[in-house]
């Protein structure tokens, strides 16, 4: 239980801090899209190189890894039918298709980790494939979703060589290239990278703490259904499929219980990021980081004690 406090005090002191930065208005009025850049152009590739570079590719292989990629997929899909039946655009969609299915694995996943579940390897498997899977693709899309957004029309081979543009695509495939050749950078090199690195987290808690200076009552007007739609698929839905399948596939016991903690854990503050970087669904992915993390408390706490 103490890992699951600890989490969300740590990243509701840097959302805290921000929100402050933002009532002083120190950092100016462009203090969110400024901090959410240099996070996702930046911080962020340099994070995920270091981080898949320094794994063990084949030690999470397993059936864990299964059961997340499985609900995962399946969550993100089931909010699609929600966006097109309510005519929202395609890129606000996206963005709640990933909040529905993109968990708070790194700044909140792996302190939970390390106290209730014993070890932060636990969250292996969801942190690879977001990194590896979700985040490369996802990206992706937004990127071709903004430009049609818009008003262009990039053409097809445009479209098809869009990951090669992307910074976290390219910073994904590099780190996973390095990984499985099990090539150990010098450490010259990597010094650098990791001082950047470590500005990701902090740096998409505090653009995210600062917009929530003067905004709306989260799922206020239009965006009601939406994130009512986001917050019964990831704080409901995406530990129910976990446990089910989970049983399904024959763990049980402690195996079990990750699982179950990984699809409980809430939408990554990423998610909102990527949003402004892109200029896709921001509100809807601000709210939906702030509502799920706020209601999967009560539910991480039922899971641990129902499972451990």
């Amino acid at each position: 239980m103490n890992g699951i406090t600890a989490g969300f005090i740590v990243i509701g002191t840097v959302i805290g801090v921000g929100y402050l930065v933002g009532c002083t208005g120190v950092l100016g009025p462009t203090a969110t899209h400024v901090l959410s850049r240099a996070a996702f152009f930046i911080a962020t590739p340099a994070l995920l190189f270091t981080t898949l570079a320094r794994a063990d590719v084949a030690a999470v292989f397993s059936t864990n890894l299964l059961v997340t990629a499985i609900t995962s997929i399946l969550v993100c899909l089931l909010y699609v039918p929600v966006g097109v039946l309510l005519r929202r655009p395609a890129g606000e969609t996206v963005v709640g298709a990933m909040s529905s299915g993109y968990v708070n694995a790194g700044n909140l996943g792996l302190p939970i980790a390390s106290y209730a579940l014993g070890s932060a390897t636990a969250m292996a498997p969801a942190l690879l494939f977001q990194l590896a899977v979700l985040t490369p693709v996802f990206t992706t899309i937004l990127d071709v979703m903004a430009e049609r957004s818009n008003g262009a029309r990039p053409p097809l081979l445009r479209t098809l060589t869009a990951p090669l543009r992307n910074p976290i695509a390219i910073a994904t495939g590099a780190g996973l290239l390095v990984a499985a050749l099990h090539i150990v950078p010098p450490e010259p090199l990597m010094a650098p990278v990791l001082v950047i690195a470590d500005l990701a987290v902090p740096g998409m808690l505090l653009a995210f703490g600062i917009s929530l200076r003067g905004a709306a009552r989260p799922g206020a007007g239009e965006n009601a259904p939406l994130l009512t739609a986001v917050v019964l698929l990831k704080n409901i839905v995406h530990p129910l499929l976990a446990l089910l399948i989970g049983m399904l596939l024959g763990l049980s016991g402690h195996e079990l219980l990750v699982v179950v903690v990984c699809a409980a854990l809430p939408t990554a503050q990423n998610v909102f990021g990527y949003a402004v970087r892109f200029d896709q669904g921001v509100v809807l992915g601000r709210d939906a980081a702030l509502a799920t993390t706020a209601l999967s408390v009560p539910v991480l706490f039922a899971v641990v004690l129902l499972l451990a």
